[in-house]
């Protein structure tokens, strides 16, 4: 998808493609762009023809409505003035008829934006059980990007990580008849892993604070007894994997106590970072 799709000519555009698919009337233009948005309309007409039979939270749907309500009105006032008449800006009537098809465009943007995301609330509900090659698995890991990039701290996006090491565990119990998935999937549990314990154990340093250790701490304990669960009846190949996967949890809890060791000694600054984050000093002997 290029930069500039939804410049303000693509966006009308779309909005007319959308419009004529919904059962209004049709617009004898075309666009270069043409082909590119109808496979976007077509993209949505599918996620609402076959959403998931999914009730959508009730607060949801007021949120969204209450933040589509403020856009539209938000839009409306900025071309309007107070006495309800359009700006003039020398166009005289003309200007009339563009504020008239932009409003119809912004109406019909709102209403697709509207349903997609209902629709896609429900696809994302839907996905939570998917496993790597279902068809929804793809949804599952976007919705974690997603969660992410709305993370309001390094420590939340720490927090996140670790809840995905543990959905990453979940999936590969799933796939032990499947040698080569299962270990692509502890591999992203591991990557998840390390992801989080690099974020909290850099703020438990920026900040001074254990307390994000003890989340730390909290995950090693529950993650080392359930993946210790995947040797049971593994073949050679499942159980070397999980090993490697119970050995990174091992020298996770070690680099927490020796942090939170540091942390109350009051060491300056930690002598470097890797893959889990920090590496603290010595605290000093006195004899």
């Amino acid at each position: 998808m290029d930069s500039d799709l939804f410049s303000r000519r693509r966006a009308v555009r779309f909005a007319q493609l959308l419009d004529e698919a919904n059962g209004g009337r049709r617009h004898h233009v075309r666009s270069r762009a043409d082909d590119q948005l109808t496979r976007l309309v077509a993209v949505g007409q599918r996620l609402v023809a076959e959403r998931p039979d999914i009730q959508v939270d009730v607060e949801f749907r007021a949120g969204l409505r209450a933040m589509l309500v403020a856009t539209a009105e938000r839009e409306h006032t900025a071309e309007v003035v107070t006495d309800g008449t359009p700006q003039a800006t020398g166009r005289g009537s003309l200007l009339g008829g563009v504020t008239a098809r932009r409003a119809r465009a912004r109406g019909a943007i709102l209403v697709g934006i509207a349903a997609g995301a209902v629709a896609v609330s429900g696809i994302s509900a839907a996905s939570e059980n998917a496993v790597p090659g279902d068809a929804l698995y793809g949804m599952k890991r976007s919705t974690e990007r997603a969660q992410l990039a709305l993370a309001s701290s390094d420590v939340s996006r720490g927090q996140l990580f670790l809840d995905f090491a543990r959905t990453r565990l979940d999936e590969a119990a799933t796939l032990r008849d499947d040698a080569a998935g299962f270990s692509a999937v502890l591999d992203d549990m591991d990557a998840d892993t390390r992801q989080g314990v690099r974020l909290l154990t850099g703020g438990a340093v920026q900040h001074g604070d254990p307390a994000a250790l003890d989340a730390v701490n909290t995950f090693v304990s529950g993650q080392r007894r359930a993946v210790g669960g995947l040797l049971d009846g593994a073949g050679v190949a499942e159980r070397d994997r999980t090993r490697q996967s119970l050995a990174l949890l091992d020298a996770i809890r070690k680099r927490s106590d020796a942090l939170r060791t540091a942390l109350a000694c009051a060491l300056p600054a930690p002598v470097g970072s890797d893959a889990l984050g920090p590496v603290p000093g010595t605290c000093p002997t006195y004899r």
